[in-house]
């Protein structure tokens, strides 16, 4: 495939000794070679198609500056062959997340419009509430829109790895394979938003990178979208570790479930408690979201509401009977000093 291209745009596209082509190259599957006024591209014809569409973004930032710089090549490669926007939706109650194809992804409930409204808004936002109501897909969503808008340069998304029940040791393959499981949530919302070729290229590239926490101790990442998820399993000290991460111009979303802490002792959840230790610095939002912002089956809204009911009766019956057990205790002290 041939791509023409003017002898005065060709030499700047190229670069000084044609160090913008080999950059280019590093991040394409097609071999591009240059040969007096035409690009030549040559492998599959999805790789193809995609190189053309890169190249003629980049030929038309060339002619309009006069220069291209490996910066220019970085925004055109982040945003080329995605067809996501952001724009109002009259059809809808809320503002559009993110647009793929012809779907579109909005905030369904005023909770899910608060904590859109939050990451927006916020350097750091904390969002807690029970399963299906949106905490990981929405965070995902708007990280995948502000990186391809140019906001940011990467996407660090990761997770605490903590055994719920089944161990690590007996799962098959190294350690990649065994804790890939616990990330399969996060790969799902970005396969919805960003075609499976292009994802893999993010990650190969690490400008996608999902991790294990611990993976993330030591780093200061800047111009970096960051998700902390399931943080109800880190402790106090990683929940320090991860909020001390953020760089120059990063943005962070934590999201948690309180009701479902894995943590051999619950108390040592770095989530809880964490409002009272941040509250009052500016840049820092806390979101809740409750079962009525629930978008998954409507049964789901219904065990999560069951859940809670049979948590509170427990918690007032386990109050009630220490509290009866503490007076019987005083009772019986006293007959037995009277006798």
């Amino acid at each position: 495939m041939e791509l023409p291209v003017e002898e005065g745009v060709l030499r700047p596209l190229l670069g000084p000794n044609d160090e913008n082509l080999r950059y280019l190259q590093r991040h394409m599957a097609s071999k591009i070679t240059a040969r007096r006024e035409k690009v030549l591209i040559r492998g599959t014809q999805n790789d193809n198609l995609e190189a053309v569409e890169v190249l003629m973004e980049l030929v038309g930032v060339t002619r309009r500056q006069g220069n291209l710089t490996k910066g220019d090549i970085d925004t055109v490669l982040r945003i080329a062959g995605s067809s996501q926007e952001v724009h109002a939706d009259t059809e809808a109650p809320f503002a559009t997340i993110f647009r793929t194809g012809d779907r579109a992804f909005n905030p369904r409930t005023d909770g899910q419009n608060r904590y859109w409204e939050s990451i927006q808004k916020t350097d750091i936002t904390f969002v807690v509430g029970p399963a299906g109501t949106g905490k990981t897909f929405i965070a995902v969503a708007v990280a995948v829109q502000m990186f391809q808008s140019g906001k940011f340069d990467r996407i660090v998304l990761v997770r605490p790895v903590v055994e719920a029940g089944e161990s690590l040791g007996f799962l098959p393959g190294d350690v990649r394979e065994k804790v890939d499981p616990y990330f399969r949530p996060l790969y799902d919302a970005l396969m919805k938003m960003i075609p499976g070729d292009r994802l893999r290229k993010l990650l190969d590239r690490s400008i996608i990178e999902i991790a294990p926490l611990a993976y993330m101790r030591g780093r200061t990442l800047d111009n970096a979208f960051l998700i902390l998820d399931e943080a109800q399993n880190t402790t106090a000290g990683q929940m320090k570790m991860f909020l001390t991460r953020l760089g120059e111009s990063s943005k962070a979303v934590i999201t948690g479930d309180l009701t479902q802490i894995d943590l051999p002792r619950r108390s040592e959840s770095g989530l809880l408690g964490i409002e009272e230790i941040l509250q009052g610095i500016d840049g820092v939002e806390f979101v809740k979201l409750q079962a009525s912002d629930v978008v998954r089956h409507p049964l789901v809204a219904k065990i999560v509401g069951a859940y809670d009911r049979h948590t509170k009766a427990q918690q007032e019956s386990s109050g009630s009977a220490k509290t009866n057990g503490e007076g019987s205790g005083v009772t019986s002290g006293t007959s037995t000093n009277n006798g």
